[in-house]
């Protein structure tokens, strides 16, 4: 039998929003059925693109009381952690290879109050969990390469999640607190039930939200499809 997976989470990343608009995008996403709002941060070192920092996430934390899932693509990282939790922050998350000490980078993020996330690009292996488990409380898998949206999803994620949900489930069994596992890239209402049976409980998406005229609409279609997912994995 398949152990039920923990409630998904939708997380509209403001990377594909209309930047003149972000505050009415992120009130707009979240009334239109979002669980999270995902912060994409690229600095045009470790990835190739520069975006946003903390002011704007300082500047959208009056927009929403939904949680602001901040995913760090910068080179350094140590630095920009404690601007981010006092920007409002509640979901940090960064990738090993950014980082010189990551059990010291996760310890950091919590002692902020924040919760730690590890990213983990399409070639990064998953063995940095293995004794990391304890200080995390999100891993994220990259299904494209980071550094621009509208990527189309690199089928081989597929696999790794379940390998991925397959260490968390091992974790929690031995009475480890719970590690969210998320997916960022190409995920669209035609692909996101194959990535929900594959494990996955919180879903980024970019241009498959934002780019289309009726918010309500495509959440609602990225639920059904996470349901068919989820009839997948039943018994």
């Amino acid at each position: 039998m398949t152990a039920p997976l923990p409630a998904a989470r939708i997380a509209p990343s403001l990377l594909s929003a209309d930047f003149a608009r972000l505050g009415e995008e992120t009130t707009a996403v979240i009334a239109a059925g979002a669980d999270w709002i995902h912060f994409d941060v690229m600095d045009n070192h470790f990835v190739p693109n520069l975006t946003m920092g903390p002011m704007v996430c300082a500047a959208l934390r009056p927009h929403t009381q939904a949680p602001i899932d901040v995913h760090l693509m910068v080179e350094p990282v140590d630095a920009l952690i404690p601007a981010f939790a006092q920007a409002g922050a509640n979901i940090i998350s960064f990738h090993p290879e950014a980082s010189r000490h990551v059990d010291r980078t996760l310890a950091l993020i919590r002692d902020h109050g924040c919760q730690a996330g590890l990213v983990f690009n399409p070639a990064t292996p998953l063995h940095w969990m293995d004794h990391l488990m304890d200080r995390l409380d999100l891993v994220l898998l990259m299904s494209v390469n980071p550094g621009f949206g509208g990527q189309s999803f690199i089928p081989h994620t597929l696999e790794k999640l379940a390998q991925a949900r397959a260490r968390i489930d091992a974790w929690q069994a031995r009475g480890g607190q719970p590690i969210a596992l998320e997916v960022d890239g190409g995920v669209k209402a035609d692909n996101i039930a194959d990535i929900r049976a594959a494990g996955a409980d919180a879903f980024v998406a970019g241009s498959a939200i934002f780019g289309q005229p009726d918010y309500t609409r495509v959440i609602a279609a990225l639920r059904q499809g996470i349901a068919q997912g989820d009839a997948r994995r039943a018994p």
